[in-house]
């Protein structure tokens, strides 16, 4: 690592936070913190969604699946544009209709205030785990340079920086300052990829094309009789991809808050769609890098080359075979994919803890002697703590790490999604039915997800939402069916 890639990273990590902090504007209000006063141009949400869902997992992790599986993730990404588009008609209807600022609140209104925190604290706990393994994940590469240059550093130091840096912006810029930094951020690392992609094939010898032109990799899905362990058969990946699409930007305050601070339901809806072909294209690019580099290295397996896990193929190779200053932008990428997605994180659940807890958190900040806005912030710094300590927690974890994190997310997408299409298309459910089921069905998919191993293994992420769903509806039915009885 050359001193001009270091010069690129430090400049990068010291400006980013002071032009996103630029950018946001005054913060007066906590509405304003946390909602980015519902004015931001469409095309800029559209990008942060996109930023914000392809964390550093995606970008060290989809490589080195696309090495040992090819295009796999780009079938998902069909999917995830068709979940999307239905998330766009017939959820952000009720959503800007009903005026709510935390998509919790919908549920609150329709079965009561007790649901509404329940949906929103297993929100935060999910996310917590999930945040918790972008963290680490981001900073495995910085961890990857500083060995290299002979001065490690010990893994929670590297977390505090990121968040350190991130929590600075997040903190006094709200809202506007992560959705323009996410702006930001995405271009760098599209264009780090990018490049990577074109020095990759510039090098590629005729024989390694001819190789990979006539190899198998260019297929979005895999033909396999295990269907509901393989999470990129057509099935899973277009099914399973939907209902998780549905889930993930119709019920999680990550993606839906992004989405209402859009200026009207319109510009919403081009958000949503748009970042769905978006986030494909960006899985073709990172795929094609992954085949690139299987080609690049004659078809070797993984463990030929020493390396334990798909996902140190790519940080390997930027820190060890890009040119000066290339191999600087690629580490920015990343970094600038993890202080996204953690900055996304902080804000949402910053406004999740605020809308959804009212009362607990103004008989906090009045004890405090803090104001409204004051007290938002010190919410965004003790969530900051709390992940890098749950980052700490995955140092030991094992496998592709956004298969891993997608799993997690996925343990209490279905219940949400479930628990909301009770509430805009079932006029009978009631709070009695819809809370207890909401709970049996997150314990069920997670236990499900933790012990079930039918021929050795887990079943597929891409399932766990529809899952989740048809339990949720079981178990809703079940307990009005049992409530007719006793009457």
């Amino acid at each position: 690592m050359s001193a001009i890639d270091i010069s690129i990273i430090c400049i990068y990590c010291l400006t980013l936070p002071f032009i996103a902090f630029a950018l946001s504007g005054r913060q007066d209000s906590v509405s304003t913190y946390v909602g980015g006063g519902h004015d931001l141009p469409w095309w800029v949400i559209c990008l942060s969604l996109v930023a914000t869902e392809t964390s550093t997992l995606t970008i060290i992790s989809i490589p080195g699946i696309a090495y040992g599986s090819g295009m796999v993730f780009v079938g998902l990404a069909v999917g995830y544009v068709t979940g999307r588009a239905l998330v766009a008609w017939l959820f952000l209807p009720r959503y800007f209709s009903g005026q709510v600022s935390s998509v919790y609140q919908y549920l609150g209104h329709r079965f009561g205030p007790a649901m509404e925190r329940t949906v929103s604290a297993t929100f935060l706990i999910m996310r917590v785990l999930a945040e918790g393994i972008r963290l680490f994940a981001g900073m495995l590469p910085v961890a990857a340079i500083l060995t290299s240059m002979n001065f490690p550093l010990p893994q929670w130091v590297i977390m505090l920086v990121i968040a350190g840096l991130t929590l600075f912006y997040t903190m006094f810029g709200g809202l506007r300052a992560v959705v323009w930094s996410d702006a930001i951020q995405l271009a760098v690392y599209v264009t780090g990829t990018a490049a990577c992609l074109g020095l990759l094939y510039h090098h590629a010898t005729d024989m390694q094309i001819h190789a990979l032109r006539h190899s198998n990799r260019f297929h979005l899905f895999h033909k396999s009789s295990y269907y509901f362990l393989d999470p990129y058969t057509p099935c899973a990946a277009m099914i399973g991809g939907a209902i998780m699409a549905m889930a993930s930007h119709g019920t999680d305050q990550l993606m839906v808050q992004r989405v209402l601070a859009a200026r009207n339901l319109t510009d919403a809806r081009k958000a949503l769609i748009g970042s769905g072909f978006m986030v494909g294209c960006l899985f073709a690019m990172l795929s094609l890098v992954g085949m690139l580099l299987w080609a690049r290295n004659d078809e070797k397996p993984l463990a030929a080359m020493g390396l334990q896990t798909s996902d140190a193929l790519f940080p390997a190779f930027i820190v060890h075979d890009l040119p000066q200053g290339l191999a600087g932008l690629l580490i920015a990428g990343l970094l600038s994919a993890t202080m996204g997605s953690l900055s996304a994180t902080l804000n949402s659940m910053t406004s999740a803890t605020l809308l959804d807890f009212v009362l607990p958190c103004r008989a906090l900040a009045r004890r405090a002697g803090l104001s409204a806005l004051a007290f938002a912030r010190v919410v965004t710094m003790l969530w900051a703590v709390v992940l890098v300590l749950a980052a700490l927690a995955f140092a030991h974890s094992h496998g592709p790490a956004v298969v891993f994190g997608l799993s997690v997310a996925s343990c209490s997408y279905g219940a949400m999604l479930g628990a909301f299409v009770f509430a805009m298309f079932s006029t009978r459910a009631r709070t009695r039915e819809i809370l207890p089921s909401f709970v049996m069905t997150v314990v069920t998919v997670c236990g499900v997800m933790m012990f079930w191993r039918p021929y050795g293994a887990t079943i597929a992420f891409t399932w766990l939402v529809p899952l989740g769903v048809i339990v949720m509806f079981v178990c809703g039915l079940g307990l009005r069916g049992i409530g007719k009885i006793r009457q």
